[in-house]
């Protein structure tokens, strides 16, 4: 009878102290999280022609709503680099969290991972045009369009952007 009591107590205190332990993390937490970064969020990007000036401009083809246009502009990457909202280096730890929301005047809003932009990962091409078919955009368009020529479908494109915003996710 007296081994049992004292069984019984190591289990009761083994319980216990087990129990008034932390467990090891286990799951998504126990990934390792790179510092944050020490750039702000958001970023709202400048559109203004003199943003856009110096960057070197892309001529693109693209299909909007059955229509091939041929279209001039910057590259939405170069243009976030030239902002210090995307840095010109290949894009490590907390910046692959960041992304480019881009919102139309009527609201219309799309939004792409700087991965997705960074020439060493995704290199997706994507650009902010201010001329198609040889003239600027018109008012139903512009005065800035937003494309991507390479999806299959054109939902991502923007029609008369008004504001790109790069943020970082919470």
């Amino acid at each position: 009878m007296f081994r049992f009591r004292h069984l019984c107590a190591l289990l009761v205190l083994g319980a216990s102290a087990v129990h008034g332990q932390t467990p090891a993390p286990h799951g998504p937490a126990t990934h390792q999280r790179a510092a944050a970064p020490v750039d702000p969020s958001p970023v709202v990007i400048p559109l203004d022609a003199a943003a856009r000036a110096s960057l070197t401009r892309h001529t693109v083809d693209a299909t909007v709503h059955g229509r091939t246009l041929r279209c001039e502009g910057v590259a939405l990457a170069a243009l976030l680099q030239a902002t210090g909202a995307m840095p010109d280096t290949p894009l490590r730890g907390a910046l692959l969290d960041r992304y480019a929301l881009v919102t139309a005047r009527d609201g219309y809003r799309t939004l792409f991972s700087l991965g997705e932009l960074d020439a060493t990962l995704g290199n997706r091409g994507v650009y902010l045009v201010d001329r198609c078919d040889g003239a600027p955009l018109d008012a139903d368009s512009g005065p800035l369009r937003l494309l991507v020529p390479d999806d299959t479908r054109p939902a991502r494109g923007v029609r008369q952007v008004e504001r790109i915003t790069v943020i970082a996710a919470p």
